[in-house]
């Protein structure tokens, strides 16, 4: 029996019954082709039991490490389990950039693109949709590499894979040049400033994410993230009734700010502006619980008006909530797929039987948005709407049975989310 492993929270204790961490292509090979039951683990930063298995849980990390830039491409191939911290000091050395990065640069990019996770702006979509290739390594042991140009809609499908198809062991990402951010930390925005500038807000720069506590009729902070070679004009003074910081900000209230990103516009490096932390600090130690839902960027105003009748309900229980934008895409299984979307995020104090009767009260209020949760975190939207709000949820059930028949990936969570009923 393997020693026992939980996820970054603590509020997953994995109960694979074995655990492998193959040094070679080869022994990963040999690994999944002989199991019957397997699943990849990344850096442990899902908050649900995506990643558990009944099986073998495999760790790549004694893998041999891949970093490979294609400069005629622009494309950089990288091994699946590294950290995006990494890949971007080692992209921007060498003068390039991904175009975007999530909130926590210590996560690993096969598991970040697995479940469609996602920085912030109108113009950017989530990080999955760099991608342009994958090398996995599917039921039988087989390494099967799957491309944007060769292989069509179905790489829609394969991309934001929930790790379903098989092991991945590589990713082909697009780059861009590297480039400069300066970034604004705003303070105190009126939420009615909501109702008539929203689209002005989210807008106003090249990142923007809003968070609140719900405690008050206030947006706590506004974080304004934009290119310094952006034709867009530096903000001076007050922003849509917001005061500018003068003290380094955490976005949970009484953090201290010091594991934050520079602000106060001082210009820098993309990958030390675009994540909330430094990639050489661990934000917190984990004391928390997450979950994420997407609408329809239309209704987000809407969407804000319906949580803030339950503020009550949710201020108990979070630390703080932010609001995003993220740009459509066409993966089959992204949030996004072919929409605009607003997601609403909530970091939770550590107490899941306080949290969840609160998750139910939120996806009610949001189901008339048709609203979607974000795979890796909590959420309790039962698997009937799941089917309907994913459009290409059969489609995917079939690319999935086409390289796993026997369902070797496949693991409770999937079981319970995607393919319940099918």
């Amino acid at each position: 029996m393997a020693a026992s492993l939980a996820n970054w929270s603590g509020n997953i204790v994995f109960g694979a019954p074995q655990h492998s961490s193959p040094a070679s292509l080869p022994d990963l090979q040999s690994t999944v082709a002989h199991s019957t039951k397997v699943r990849a683990l990344g850096s442990r930063h899902s908050f649900s039991d995506i990643a558990d298995t009944t099986g073998v849980l495999v760790r790549l990390d004694d893998m041999p490490s891949v970093f490979e830039i294609d400069t005629a491409a622009a494309t950089v191939k990288v091994s699946a389990n590294m950290r995006y911290a990494e890949l971007a000091q080692r992209l921007h050395a060498q003068g390039w950039a991904v175009h975007n990065l999530a909130s926590l640069p210590h996560i690993s990019i096969a598991g970040a693109c697995a479940t469609a996770t996602h920085g912030s702006g109108v113009g950017n979509r989530n990080l999955a949709t760099s991608v342009s290739a994958l090398e996995l390594v599917t039921a039988e042991g087989d390494l099967v590499t799957l491309s944007r140009d060769e292989d069509g809609d179905q790489f829609q499908g394969a991309v934001v894979g929930l790790g379903a198809l098989g092991v991945v062991v590589s990713i082909t990402l697009d780059l861009v040049p590297a480039f400069e951010m300066a970034q604004n930390v705003y303070q105190n925005l009126p939420f009615a400033a909501l109702d008539d500038h929203y689209s002005e807000i989210v807008s106003s720069a090249y990142s923007v994410s809003l968070f609140t506590d719900w405690r008050g009729p206030l947006i706590n902070q506004v974080w304004v993230k934009r290119r310094v070679d952006s034709s867009a004009p530096a903000i001076d003074g007050d922003w849509f009734g917001a005061r500018p910081a003068t003290v380094a900000l955490n976005p949970v209230p009484g953090v201290s700010g010091e594991n934050c990103t520079e602000q106060f516009g001082v210009p820098g490096p993309w990958h030390e502006r675009l994540p909330h932390f430094r990639s050489e600090f661990t934000p917190s130690a984990g004391e928390e619980l997450q979950s994420e839902y997407f609408v329809p960027r239309e209704h987000a105003v809407a969407a804000v008006h319906a949580l803030s009748g339950i503020a009550d309900r949710i201020a108990p229980v979070l630390q703080i909530s932010e609001f995003r934008t993220i740009a459509a895409d066409t993966l089959w299984m992204s949030p996004a797929y072919q929409q605009d979307v607003s997601a609403f995020h909530f970091t939770w104090i550590k107490d899941v039987p306080a949290v969840t009767p609160v998750l139910g009260l939120i996806e009610d209020r949001l189901e008339p948005y048709s609203v979607k949760p974000h795979w890796g975190k909590l959420f309790t939207t039962p698997p009937a709407v799941l089917r309907a709000r994913f459009e290409r949820l059969a489609d995917f059930q079939a690319l999935v049975r086409q390289y796993d028949p026997t369902g070797k990936f496949t693991n409770d969570f999937l079981a319970r989310t995607v393919f319940a009923d099918s």
